[in-house]
């Protein structure tokens, strides 16, 4: 029997704003604000919001047997924190019919993982907090920004206790292997992946409201024909896409919210149910390990990494910014801690692109974006260099700042103390003040008595 494992991608980032040269010392806000509120809002309305009570239809006329994951990046989860609460409230009404999984990811949505170990373990472990602060449940599965995945990343993910993650099926990882099975990481077998179809996914993504595309108009029983006549061996059928294909990406004018309220009536008439990814990792054992020595992800005709590393300005400021990752984790700044968190999401390197034009870019051409960047940037590094100098090495100032936390916890233990002996002698002192009352009023009244 076929099963089909549904997968949204949930993520929009805090946008900077126009930062000149002249704003670098002098201005320590970066984020265009209007614009963040004013997308996110257009967003959820046209998309989320809509999407999530087509989800929640589907689950109920299916009578539970519809199921779809997500995974929402924690900039994201703060945006409908501040911009629409209402949206948090209808995904918590999903998660409630049991039929919901979310997944763990980078908390900012980040490429942490190709560059900086340490700051990809604080991340999913903020990601894991924030998911549990918010829907108070500890997701099991992980899946890395834009389905990144590498043989290294796969050892980082195994030893945070993760034992099944969502990647890209590519084409010059799988060969001649079919991405319908449950495979495993080559260095960490006990870590099982689940693998994107790309055919079927793109055409959701790409081709659905594509007029030249020789299968337009798709169709719920058109498709489910489609995935039903796969071969009968190849039982998991992963479609991983972006939340925003709902809405946003295809107008609902194009048919796309009916056809997905379509899909579970004529998966049942073909046979195929809906699966989430903890119940395919439980339920099967990985037929075969893939290995990937160079990083994967799920954009572009590629499948690598080259749409945020591919160009010298890319890479320049992923090196300028991984170069004070250490600093900034010593830091104890509200504010600097939540800057370096947005200034990480991906997209901003996303921007840089020269590969090809980017339609959701806020900037001319990836020069712009790339100035605009490093001047935050700039600014950014003062601040962090004005707590922790450059000039001190990165070891002399842990350990410099291990003392003065030393420090500041005997200041602590003798100023609890110094509370408590003040406690003792308070309470003493009225007792002495009766007892001394108690004297003097005898000795008055003595003095009184007539001889």
């Amino acid at each position: 029997m076929k099963t089909i494992c549904l997968y949204f991608q949930i993520h929009q980032p805090f946008r900077l704003r126009r930062y000149r040269f002249f704003d670098i010392g002098n201005d320590h806000y970066y984020y265009d604000d209007f614009q963040n509120e004013e997308i996110f809002r257009k967003v959820a309305y046209m998309c989320y919001i809509p999407a999530n009570r087509a989800m929640l239809e589907m689950i109920k006329n299916s009578d539970g047997k519809f199921k779809v994951a997500f995974s929402i990046s924690g900039v994201a989860l703060e945006q409908m924190e501040i911009y629409a609460p209402e949206l948090i409230d209808s995904f918590k009404e999903l998660l409630k019919t049991g039929c919901v999984e979310f997944l763990t990811e980078t908390y900012a949505h980040s490429l942490s993982s190709l560059g900086d170990p340490d700051e990809f373990r604080t991340q999913v472990k903020m990601h894991t907090e924030k998911v549990e602060s918010v829907f108070g449940i500890t997701p099991k599965v992980f899946r890395n920004t834009e389905l990144i995945y590498s043989d290294d990343i796969s050892e980082m993910v195994y030893d945070m206790g993760f034992r099944g993650m969502l990647t890209e099926g590519a084409k010059h990882v799988l060969g001649w292997k079919s991405p319908n099975y449950v495979y495993a990481s080559v260095v960490q077998p006990d870590l099982k992946l689940l693998l994107k179809n790309d055919r079927f996914s793109e055409d959701l993504s790409l081709r659905f409201a594509d007029y030249s595309w020789t299968e337009y108009p798709l169709t719920a029983d058109k498709y489910m024909s489609w995935i039903a006549s796969a071969s009968e061996a190849e039982h998991v059928i992963n479609l991983f896409l972006n939340y925003e294909i709902l809405g946003s990406l295809h107008a609902s004018s194009t048919g796309i919210f009916d056809f997905f309220k379509a899909l579970p009536r004529y998966a049942g008439q073909k046979n195929i149910t809906f699966s989430l990814p903890s119940e395919l990792f439980e339920n099967n054992e990985a037929i075969d390990r893939i290995d990937v020595p160079y990083p994967m992800s799920w954009v572009d005709e590629e499948k690598d990494c080259s749409s945020w590393m591919g160009n010298v300005l890319q890479k320049e400021a992923f090196q300028k910014i991984n170069e004070i990752s250490e600093r900034v984790r010593l830091c104890s700044d509200r504010r600097i801690l939540q800057d370096w968190l947005y200034l990480q999401s991906s997209d901003h390197f996303y921007y840089m692109n020269t590969k090809h034009y980017n339609l959701f870019s806020p900037y001319d051409n990836p020069y712009d974006a790339f100035n605009n960047y490093m001047n935050v940037l700039s600014d950014f590094i003062l601040r962090v260099e004005a707590q922790y100098p450059s000039s001190i090495e990165n070891e002399e100032l842990n350990s410099l700042l291990t003392t003065i936390r030393n420090q500041g916890y005997e200041i602590e233990k003798l100023e609890r103390m110094v509370e408590k002996y003040e406690r003792q002698e308070k309470q003493a002192q009225p007792e002495s003040g009766d007892e001394a009352g108690k004297v003097t009023g005898k000795t008055k009244r003595a003095r009184t008595t007539p001889v």
